[in-house]
């Protein structure tokens, strides 16, 4: 097997952009260990795979099932190229009626999996000099709505050690990839949506939000077998950014979020550079 191949470790393979992302690996000629806590979810891609796709459980909550992931991926393929952290599941409610230990899960695996996996596999692509981690985020790990606090506050945490880990790990030859996907044809807003019981209080702010999530699931606009595409697009492009948004909802978004942002920025500047000691300057 020549090496201008990448091989791929992929979390949360049973459907959406994991499933999508094995195929557009698959197609762009790589080979892909799927993973999924029940990989018999993966035996179509298997078979479909030629080889070239293979499938282990994978519980990214789970230390010791991700330590055996990683190591089935070396065994098999012998290497890892891309990793990418994809398990997750959306959420619903105000925060005043999020139950802290439905935030501590969702934390568990959209987080603290994510750190896990990275863990994981980086002492692999230290060794190898060059790789690339896949972070799945969404825009909603920069723009944040009411009643989508606990999925943003996972997403906004992903991101900010993302940001951290892209500077570490640049100079080791290592890529490191934030994806921001809008409105995809997913199961987000179906089954795998967690929805907090709601307070009448925060019918008028979060009422919105609880309704779109009940009408999403199958009219999103956004195609993940495109979205999965262009994701291997990037990462064989010479230059690729620390951060891709996907879906003209999240170029939109995103783009009016940092435009708020700025703006804030500036109309306080003045007094937000008031604050130094007299006599010393910042650096």
């Amino acid at each position: 097997m020549v090496e201008t191949d990448k091989v791929w470790l992929i979390t949360g393979c049973s459907a959406g952009f994991g499933r999508e992302l094995v195929l557009a690996a698959h197609a762009a000629g790589d080979r892909v260990l799927a993973t999924a806590r029940r990989p018999e979810q993966l035996a179509d891609l298997v078979a479909a795979g030629g080889g070239r796709i293979a499938a282990t459980a994978l519980d990214v909550t789970d230390p010791a099932s991700v330590a055996a992931a990683v190591g089935t991926a070396l065994g098999t393929f012998g290497r890892i190229d891309v990793v990418v952290n994809n398990a997750g599941h959306g959420s619903v409610g105000a925060v005043e009626e999020l139950e802290l230990a439905d935030l501590r899960a969702l934390m568990e695996v959209m987080f603290f999996g994510a750190v896990e996996v990275t863990k994981a596999v980086l002492p692999h692509l230290r060794a190898r000099g060059s790789g690339a981690i896949v972070q799945m985020s969404s825009m909603g790990g920069q723009v944040s709505m009411p009643g989508f606090g606990a999925y943003c506050a996972a997403k906004f945490a992903l991101e900010g050690l993302s940001e951290a880990l892209a500077a570490e790990v640049r100079p080791l030859g290592i890529t490191t990839l934030i994806v921001e996907p809008g409105a995809f044809r997913t199961e987000f807003g179906g089954a795998r949506m967690h929805r907090s019981a709601p307070i009448d209080a925060y019918r008028e702010s979060t009422g919105p939000t609880r309704a779109a999530v009940e009408q999403m699931d199958g009219t999103q606009p956004g195609d993940p077998a495109k979205a999965a595409r262009a994701v291997v697009t990037v990462l064989r492009s010479d230059d690729p950014p620390l951060r891709l948004a996907l879906g003209a909802d999240a170029v939109d978004h995103i783009g009016a979020h940092l435009d708020a942002v700025r703006a804030d920025l500036d109309k306080w500047a003045e007094l937000s550079r008031s604050t130094a000691l007299s006599g010393v300057a910042y650096r």
